[in-house]
């Protein structure tokens, strides 16, 4: 009877193997976008040892990879200039697959939380009945959860249309737009992976988390609500881990909000988020920020706290912001309503800076303080992105200026906007020796440069503030 068990068991471990099938993760699927001119990833699962052919209809040479023990594979075939449809078959040991209607152009990530997540509003009202388009594609990441790193995260590649539009993020769909308007109709894939509320500390590992005490303690403050997780971690395992291996241009993110009461760790977790994204990417790929917008947080300063880290971020390679201190139409609402601006400056910046378009750098860079001189109790302000000079706008004088003496008591300043610089000094202040602009949670001035983009809030002291 023992021997007949075994032999049982046997021949049903047999059969398990040899129905064993190649499985793919929804991201690797029809309709998907790849990137172009670029090694791109694809993976997926099999037996132990399994060799998987891929055939590209681009090419003529195939391509192998052998499983290894674990049964997950993992490959890069070579891409070519943007274009198709193509097909992609890929066989095992007892199954094919064939991936129809994939195109080859730029992919982007989109993530961050309820600003990025927005969909539906007016201005993507507006686009619906025009808005067909086969050759800009979305893939929405599920929510989802984990304490572990995961290999498969919910979603499905779909063309744009009046009803996948609604549900897509509208500052991603109108970057995407610009760009394939701009880089003559190459196909756009953006993959959309954010949720709304969500510190940055749910969107990196543990591993980041845990290298810095001021991360680690900064993490131990997230206010527990029921909307959303709250443990860090928890989304990138899910969210961010199974899509890292795909290849993309780049990344745009627009987040910070659920992190202004403790800004003094975000410089520190952005940059780290960045570094461990790129790090499974394999690509050191351009990272793109929206700064947060004013808004009425409990306390006058968080926002410009947590405007300043971000402004710091920007000396970690390969990153670039867009300042939106003027898109605000309601500081009692978290959410501007305009993200047709938003994608459009995201979008210049990409195309200058990745795609190496011809765009002068103050039309697509906010003007940011760059160093300060005082001469006779007065202090003058320099910039960078500002060569043409500065316009204040509904012909007004020019607002948030505040300037302090050794005290660190900060008083209105009395400007005077001059070509290259911005003189700032008051009356009641003989020996001003700091300047502060807009750095406050509401505050939206009207200084811009000639180009139109406006100033970046700033100040010129790094006097201790506690959050």
């Amino acid at each position: 009877m023992k021997k007949l068990l075994l032999l049982c068991s046997f021949f049903i471990g047999v059969s398990f193997v040899s129905k064993a099938i190649v499985r793919l993760p929804p991201i690797i699927s029809s309709n998907m976008v790849l990137q172009q001119n670029s090694k791109a990833t694809l993976w997926g699962w099999s037996d132990p040892s399994e060799r998987i052919t891929i055939i590209s209809s681009w090419k003529t040479k195939i391509d192998t990879v052998n499983a290894p023990n674990s049964g997950k594979w993992k490959t890069m075939i070579s891409t070519p200039p943007a274009g198709g449809p193509f097909t992609i078959t890929i066989k095992g040991r007892s199954n094919t697959i064939v991936l129809e209607n994939v195109l080859i152009g730029e992919v982007w990530l989109c993530s961050g939380q309820s600003n990025m997540e927005m969909s539906n509003n007016q201005q993507i009202k507006d686009e619906l009945p025009n808005s067909k388009n086969d050759n800009l594609r979305f893939f929405t990441v599920a929510k989802k959860t984990s304490e572990y790193p995961q290999d498969h995260a919910e979603g499905q590649w779909v063309s744009c249309n009046e009803e996948t539009l609604r549900r897509f993020s509208a500052a991603g769909y109108f970057f995407g737009k610009k760009l394939q308007t701009e880089l003559n109709n190459v196909p756009i894939g953006l993959i959309q992976s954010a949720w709304a509320g969500t510190p940055i500390e749910l969107w990196e590992s543990m591993e980041v988390i845990q290298s810095d005490p001021i991360m680690i303690e900064a993490s131990t403050r997230i206010k527990d609500v029921t909307y959303r997780p709250n443990k860090p971690g928890l989304i990138y395992n899910a969210m961010i881990y199974p899509i890292m291996n795909y290849s993309i241009a780049g990344t745009i993110w627009y987040q910070g909000e659920g992190n202004a009461p403790r800004a003094y760790a975000y410089e520190k977790m952005l940059t780290g988020m960045i570094g461990s994204w790129r790090k499974q990417n394999g690509n050191e790929f351009p990272f793109y920020i929206v700064q947060i917008a004013p808004f009425a947080y409990p306390t006058e300063i968080e926002a410009a706290l947590l405007m300043e880290q971000q402004t710091r971020a920007l000396s970690y390679p390969k990153t670039g912001m867009v300042v939106i201190t003027d898109l605000v139409d309601n500081v009692k609402d978290q959410h501007p309503k305009d993200k047709l601006t938003v994608g459009l400056r995201l979008a210049n910046l990409a195309l200058a800076e990745t795609y190496g378009k011809n765009i002068p750098a103050p039309m697509y860079k906010n003007p940011l303080y760059k160093k300060m001189e005082v001469s006779k109790g007065k202090i003058s302000l320099y910039f960078d992105n500002a060569p043409n000079g500065f316009l204040v706008k509904d012909d007004g004088k020019p607002t948030e200026f505040m300037i302090a003496g050794s005290d660190k008591n900060f008083v209105p300043a009395e400007v005077k906007i001059e070509k290259d610089r911005i003189v700032v000094s008051s009356k009641d202040i003989k020996e001003p020796v700091a300047v502060r602009f807009s750095f406050t949670s509401t505050a939206m001035s009207n200084v811009f440069n000639k180009e139109g983009l406006p100033v970046n809030p700033f100040r010129t002291d790094s006097w201790e503030i506690k959050q």
